[in-house]
């Protein structure tokens, strides 16, 4: 079974987005808003399909990363993302809630042996080639 197929996002804690957000506009170009910025590209294997990463600033005080007490996240994209978690919770790594389900697609979190928080995105590919 193919686990994660490429990354989702990038997630940190910081004292003031906004401020972090206008940083990385002004300094390195990315356009940010107020749920940071998504970059779009091609899969390799078929560039007919559209995929892409995020990259978000929260506050410090986000409960967003709970359990985790690490300043980041980092999104992962998986096919079959119910099929992965039965086979995480069978060889005991600690699934912190249920799949959620929203039209851009499914996620869950799980954490790694050192307590960071992973989340788990399984995209609705038709919302996404759009």
């Amino acid at each position: 079974m193919k686990k994660v197929t490429g990354l989702g996002g990038i997630f940190f804690k910081c004292d003031d987005p906004q401020a972090m957000n206008d940083w990385y506009a002004k300094n390195l170009g990315l356009t940010t808003g107020e749920y940071g910025t998504t970059f779009e590209w091609r899969q390799a294997d078929d560039p007919s399909k559209k995929g892409s990463t995020a990259w978000c600033a929260f506050p410090s005080d986000t409960p967003y990363f709970n359990p985790s007490t690490k300043p980041f996240m980092i999104n992962y994209r998986v096919e079959n993302l119910a099929a992965l978690v039965d086979e995480l919770k069978r060889d005991n790594v600690t699934v912190i809630d249920d799949i959620a389900e929203y039209d851009y697609g499914k996620f869950v979190h799980v954490l790694d042996p050192e307590g960071n928080i992973i989340e788990l995105w399984e995209p609705n590919d038709e919302l996404e080639q759009r």
